[in-house]
């Protein structure tokens, strides 16, 4: 069975080549890489041309800077295999978590699987009291509309059956994509479950880019794919 591991980047120069590398060292067979550069401007793209293009199966070129939504749209289009992961380009993730996360799926039971942070024994850097509380607040209010008990709505380790997110009507350009996506796979009636996963979570000095106006508009998004498929 085929991983498309989709790393939507902008502005990692200097974490883009770790990680690529870090999915390829990944305990989980066959592995194709697909990298969605959104119109970076730090130097990423040279990285990509010179060392990751190697490494990677795909890098794909942006035309101009859309959103981690929209890259992984195109990221997910793209993808070849029977299950489709995705991989921030930072250093917050650990593709070692790969196995855990998509047994469900290797199994037969699951359709989708999400990484939280907040279950299990896995490491976790100690950072921000605030994001955490915004984090818990988006979750429930996510699953008060869904009907589900997810403990981390907004966590980039999400992997799904190919069939499944290529059917699914994505429109989300930026962070919204994470609460739209948990909206389109509750009205499916997907199965999905959740892992624990470790997390080494970045300060905004080192590059972190989320910001509280991601937070109101994943409000908005969870109300507007909720209520307004």
């Amino acid at each position: 069975m085929k991983v498309s591991v989709v790393i939507p980047v902008y502005n990692e120069r200097s974490t883009i080549e770790q990680i690529v590398t870090a999915v390829r060292a990944a305990d989980v067979g066959e592995v194709e890489i697909i990298v969605v550069d959104d119109a970076s401007t730090d130097g990423t793209q040279q990285v990509l041309k010179e060392k990751i293009s190697s490494l990677a199966h795909q890098i794909i070129y942006q035309p101009h800077n859309q959103g981690k939504g929209a890259a992984l749209r195109v990221g997910f289009a793209a993808a070849t295999g029977d299950v489709v992961l995705v991989q921030d380009a930072d250093l917050e993730y650990n593709p070692a978590d790969y196995p855990t996360l998509i047994e469900p799926i290797l199994s037969g039971k699951a359709d989708a699987v999400f990484g939280s942070r907040f279950m299990g024994d896995r490491p976790h850097r100690v950072l921000y009291f605030w994001h955490m509380v915004g984090n818990r607040f988006l979750t429930l209010l996510s699953n008060m509309f869904t009907n589900l008990n997810l403990t981390d709505l907004e966590t980039c380790y999400k992997a799904f059956r190919a069939d499944v997110i290529k059917n699914l009507d994505l429109r989300e350009n930026r962070f919204g994509f994470e609460p739209e996506v948990t909206a389109k796979l509750a009205k499916a009636r997907c199965r999905i479950y959740e892992v624990g996963i470790s997390y080494n979570g970045r300060t905004y000095s080192e590059g972190k880019k989320v910001n509280w106006k991601d937070g109101f508009h994943a409000i908005y998004a969870i109300v507007r794919y909720n209520l307004f498929p």
